[in-house]
This record gives structure tokens, C-alpha cells and sequence, in this order.
């Protein structure tokens, strides 16, 4: 039976990717150990880091006043690490249009009743439960403030942006976890970008920060750890990084390089996630809450039936089939299809069968 995993991370990684950590497992360049073996003061080591970076800048045309780090702590961690680097005695605004942006909101309240700065909520759709991207008046911006930060790909919402927004001069910070190296974006367009790497970069455990240099902070922060200046000038190796996940994710920019790199993926994505959402919409059984077209994620796709009852029932018998992951998140229930760069296509096109199956027997 083929297993095909729908889940929203971590993620199917390419299987050419896995053969290839599979075979250098062992024994890395000769050197008669494991990459997990490697000091990270190692040249072997410091092949990797820096090989990955240079793929990684290549793929998303980093400018070359911008900084590439590679952290741990997940994307959760920069919800603190961010208002601490760049909004001290500043506005910092937060567009919240899913799960994720009202969590990244939520930190840095919390952080302003310690540190001196003011988050503001910019806009939210949090009323319509995320059913679609917020708008709002570039002219209420500060044009003093830090940033505007929002979330390229709401992961459990289904939803994205495409288009940036005017912000009235400042920098936009942007939450990419879900669809980095999924769709192109233009990174002179934003002041920093990170994302969590366990849904198109690797596994768990690395952290990718893009942030433009001139937003690099003047004064240390509370800790070294979290301090962007320090971590950019130790060459992400200010103190031990996670060796294996860089590693993996150097496999994985070889892997989309070879492929055609972001737009050749955003290209098979569109094609993907199209095939899904043109027999969703087809069909009277199953529906999106997605409320605008334009809001489409590529990345992730919630659906529903009729009924919660109906709903269980999908989960249980696809999940029999092969088709796992696929229960949607407890927030909105349902079923959602993560379609990452590794996912493959015949995945979408089963799915689809058993969805038309599905729907011939329950309608």
C-alpha cells in the first residue's frame, strides 16, 4: 500500500533526499563518521553550513546586505526574539489572519509588560475564524515603527499572502514556515523573514532568519542566545547548531535546485494544489472555508462534508487507505491536505479518487 503523508509538519521530505542522508549516514566525505558525529568547528561541517547558505541565497536571491542564520527554538521563538532585536522603545503591528499570527501577537504582549515597546493589533479575522486575510489602512502605520509583521501561509487555515501589503514605509517581518521555497517571494520586499524548516526544508529543529543588516540591533539584548547580532556575526555558530538539520536542509536546496529551483515549485504547486481545489469546488459534497479564491494556499488545503460525523468518518477510512495525516487541526476540524514542495503529485490525483468515492457512497 502507498502511504502518502498529508501532514502540516513536520513533513514528507523528497525520498531522493533521504537515500542520499541514507547512504552518507554512516560515513561522511570520508571521514569515517556521521554527519551527527561531526564538531560543528569541523571543515566538514563548516562545508555544510556554509554550502547551505550559499543554496539557500541562491534559490531566494538574498541580497547580499542580508543576513542568513540558522537558529533553534522553532518559529515560535522569534515571536520573542523579534520585538527584543528590533522593537525596543518602538510600535511594532501585527497583521493576525490565522492560528499562528494571533500566537506571534499574544508573545509580544506578553513581552511588552516586561520590555519597552507597543504591539499593535493591525488588523484580524479572527471573528470569521480566519475565513480570510485582513485588510487594512496603510495610513493608520506609524511610519516610525519597527515592523509590520504577518504570516506568508496561515498553515492551518488554508490561506496566504500573495501580494504584499503597503505599509507605509515600514519594514515587513514575515512568519514563511509554511510556504518558504513554495511560491516566490521578493526578498528585498521585507526587513526579515524566518521559518521553521520541518515543512519544505528538512526536519525539525532549525530555524531560518533572513533579516535585512541595517535592522541588525545596536544594544545586546537579554540573552546572547537570542541576541540576531550575535548569532549573524558567529556565523550561526555562536554556540552548538543543529548539525544533522542544516545538513538535511542542504540536501533538500540541492534538491530543489535540481528540480528548477522556486519558481519551477511554485509552478508544480499551483498545478497540484489546482487539481484539488477545481474538483472541490466541482463538487456540492465537499466545500472550502476558505471565503476568497485570491486567499488560496498552495500549501495547505482544509475541506469539509456535510457533517462532523461525515467528517470522522473520511479521517478513518482514508486513513486505512494510506492517506494519513490528513484529519484537520482541532480549531477547525475537517480534513486538510498539505501539499509541500515534496509531496507528490499522484498523492493529489488518489486523494481525489477516494474523495469521489467517498461522496458516491455518502451523498
Amino acid at each position: 500500500m502507498t502511504i502518502y503523508n498529508f501532514s502540516a509538519g513536520p513533513a514528507v521530505l523528497p525520498q531522493e533526499v533521504l537515500k542520499k542522508a541514507q547512504a552518507e549516514f554512516l560515513d561522511y566525505a570520508n571521514s569515517g563518521m556521521s554527519v551527527m558525529e561531526l564538531s560543528h568547528r569541523s571543515k566538514e561541517f563548516d562545508d555544510i553550513i556554509k554550502d547551505a547558505e550559499s543554496l539557500l541565497r541562491d534559490l531566494m536571491a538574498i541580497p547580499d546586505n542580508y543576513k542568513v542564520i540558522f537558529l533553534q527554538g522553532g518559529g515560535s521563538l522569534q515571536f520573542s526574539m523579534l520585538p527584543l532585536n528590533l522593537a525596543q522603545g518602538k510600535k511594532a503591528y501585527y497583521v493576525v489572519a490565522g492560528s499562528w499570527g494571533k500566537k506571534a501577537y499574544t508573545e509580544a504582549v506578553k513581552l511588552s509588560k516586561t520590555i519597552d515597546f507597543e504591539p499593535i493589533l493591525l488588523a484580524s479575522s479572527e471573528e470569521t475564524v480566519y475565513d480570510h486575510i485582513p485588510d487594512f489602512d496603510a495610513s493608520a502605520i506609524d511610519p516610525d515603527a519597527a515592523y509590520v509583521h504577518l504570516t506568508t501561509n496561515n498553515t492551518i487555515e488554508g490561506t496566504s499572502v500573495y501580494d504584499l501589503p503597503d505599509t507605509n514605509g515600514v519594514p515587513i517581518v514575515a512568519d514563511m514556515s509554511s510556504n518558504i521555497l513554495a511560491v516566490r517571494y521578493n526578498v528585498e520586499d521585507f526587513g526579515l523573514i524566518y521559518a521553521g524548516a520541518q515543512k519544505n526544508i528538512g526536519p525539525a529543529g532549525v530555524t531560518i532568519v533572513i533579516v535585512r543588516e541595517d535592522l541588525l540591533n545596536d544594544e545586546p539584548v537579554l540573552s546572547s542566545m537570542l541576541d540576531y547580532r550575535i548569532q549573524a556575526e558567529a556565523g550561526s555558530l555562536y554556540n552548538t547548531p543543529p548539525t544533522f538539520g542544516i545538513y538535511m536542509a542542504k540536501l533538500v536546496f540541492e534538491h530543489v535546485k535540481a528540480l528548477g529551483g522556486v519558481d519551477k515549485m511554485e509552478e508544480i504547486n499551483r498545478e497540484k494544489s489546482g487539481l484539488l481545489y477545481d474538483y472541490i469546488e466541482a463538487s456540492d459534497f465537499y466545500t472550502s472555508p476558505v471565503k476568497n479564491a485570491k486567499d488560496r494556499s498552495v500549501a495547505n488545503i482544509p475541506f469539509v462534508t456535510p457533517s462532523k460525523e461525515l467528517d470522522a468518518q473520511f479521517v478513518k477510512e482514508a486513513d486505512a487507505l494510506g492517506f494519513k495525516n490528513i484529519k484537520g487541526h482541532r480549531s477547525v476540524g475537517g480534513m486538510r491536505a498539505s501539499l509541500y514542495n515534496a509531496f507528490p503529485r499522484q498523492g493529489v490525483l488518489d486523494l481525489i479518487d477516494f474523495m469521489k468515492k467517498f461522496e458516491a457512497e455518502n451523498k
